[in-house]
Parts: C-alpha cells; structure tokens; sequence
C-alpha cells in the first residue's frame, strides 16, 4: 500500500503550486479507498472456521515511535493508548472472544519513578476510557500488589464496572510477567492445598498440569491461539509464559502506534495458514 499511495500520479514538483492542496487530497482519498478494498479483500479471504478465539498482543515500539516523531515518550504511550479501541474494534469485527493486551511489565516497575508516574497515569486513563465505552469485559491481570494503591483501586473498580458486559473479555496485563505469574499460582495452589489438609508430599505426589493452570491470571479462559508482537522484536519477553506453550506468533515490524488493520489482517491470514499441531 505503501508503494502504491507514494508512487500513484505526479510529483509535487511538477504540478502547479496551486493544485498541489487538492491534488494532495485526491491523493489521499485515491490511497484510503485502496486501502479498504485491500482490507476488505483481506478479510473476507479469510477462513471464517479458522479464525483466532483468543489473541495476544505484546505493545511494543512506542517509546522509539515517538522518538522518531521527534516527540517525548509519554505521546508515544499516549498514542499507543488510543490505537487500543481501534484494535478491539478490529477484534470484534472477526468475532474473537478474548484479547489480552500486555500494557506494563514487573520489569517496567524498575523505571524511573518520574517516568512510571505518568505511564501509570496514561495506563489508568486508557483502562477508564476503555470501561466507560460499554462494549467490553476488562479484567486485569498481574501482580497487582505491585502497583501503586490507586492503580489498584481504579483497575478493580473497571474490572466490577464490566464484569457483566456481553462483548468481547478485555485482559489488560498491568505488572504482568510470565514468571512471577507461574510463581504467584503455584503459591496460590500451595495455600490451597494446605488449607485443604494435605502435606507437601501429597501436594507434590498429586500436582497435574490443570492444577497449576486453575490457579494463573487468566484461569477459566482459552489459551492464546495467537500473539502479536509490533516493533519488529522478535521474542516474548515472558509475555503468557504457560498459556502460550501451543500459541502461533506473529512479529510486525510496525511499532504499536502505526499498527494498521492490514497488518492486523495479514497477522490473522498468517495464522489461518498454518497447520497447528499443538506438539503433536
């Protein structure tokens, strides 16, 4: 698309200079038409019994996007923020039924505490706007004794706010990381049991794969069946450790910001393409 928009008609450089206001704009709408034939051709390509029920998304890129832009990182965030209902909205359109969004790591608590404050004030904003549209069940995960007690309070209240909304559940991973996760459920379990009556030789001789997984953040849903990561990073970054052990993965270079509904699109294509074999 990228090709086609900078290459279609003439240079600026030759058209008068006062047609180059209009000729600019007939540019654009010529590329927004050709983009939605292209995602509409996209989408309805797309295998209706092959589709993701659950998808994960690793938002990366948007500190280095606004660097780029010349801008400071919370604008980066702030974008990032708002491209958040743009994706669910996406999401909606091809009936997937769970999205997690990894929105703030354990690791990204150790920033400076300048720089946290106002990541965390950006978080609670874009978690707020996204309760109060009524389109969606948000339910954080995370090791939420981590965060700030007025963190805490706004993503419970969000969590209550919503918990009876039919559409699509919303998980915002918020002081999220794959092994803390693991750690707090296997405790979780631990003081299950224990509470139960049972030694740690029983537990021990007793614990299944379903025991561990009954105690995760995300407990009662599907695992991802396919996680998105922008920026062109290729790794998870501890991003659902245990949930992900059969999930497809898709790298994008875009950073989250510039995320587009064709690459969204070209994600989901890809991941109807593949043969899952879930290690069989």
């Amino acid at each position: 698309m990228g090709e086609f928009m900078n290459n279609y008609g003439d240079t600026p450089a030759r058209l008068p200079s006062t047609n180059l206001g209009r000729m600019g704009r007939i540019r654009t709408l010529i590329g927004d038409v050709a983009y939605d034939l292209y995602g509409h051709r996209l989408t309805s390509a797309l295998p209706q019994d092959q589709l993701p029920a659950h998808v994960g998304v690793i938002l990366d890129g948007n500190r280095r996007w606004a660097a780029e832009m010349g801008s400071s990182s919370a604008h980066g965030h702030r974008a990032g923020g708002e491209k958040i209902t743009e994706f669910l909205g996406w999401c909606e359109e091809l009936g997937v039924e769970v999205v997690t969004l990894w929105l703030l790591s354990t690791d990204n608590l150790r920033r400076e505490p300048s720089e946290l404050d106002t990541l965390l004030e950006i978080i609670e904003n874009t978690v707020t706007a996204l309760g109060t549209t009524g389109r969606w069940q948000i339910h954080p995960v995370g090791a939420l004794e981590l965060l700030p007690e007025r963190t805490k309070e706004l993503l419970n209240k969000t969590k209550v706010a919503t918990e009876n909304v039919p559409g699509l559940l919303v998980n915002v991973a918020i002081g999220y990381g794959g092994r803390q996760e693991v750690v707090d459920a296997v405790k979780s379990l631990l003081i299950e049991q224990s509470e139960a009556g049972k030694s740690l030789t029983e537990v021990a001789t007793e614990i299944e794969i379903e025991h561990v997984a009954a105690h995760l953040y995300t407990k009662g849903q599907p695992d991802p069946d396919l996680v998105i990561r922008t920026s062109g990073e290729q790794r998870l970054s501890g991003f659902l450790l245990w949930q992900s052990a059969h999930s497809e993965f898709y790298f994008c270079e875009a950073y989250w910001p510039n995320f587009r509904k064709i690459d969204f699109l070209r994600a989901v294509r890809s991941y109807a393409a593949r043969n899952r074999r879930f290690g069989i």
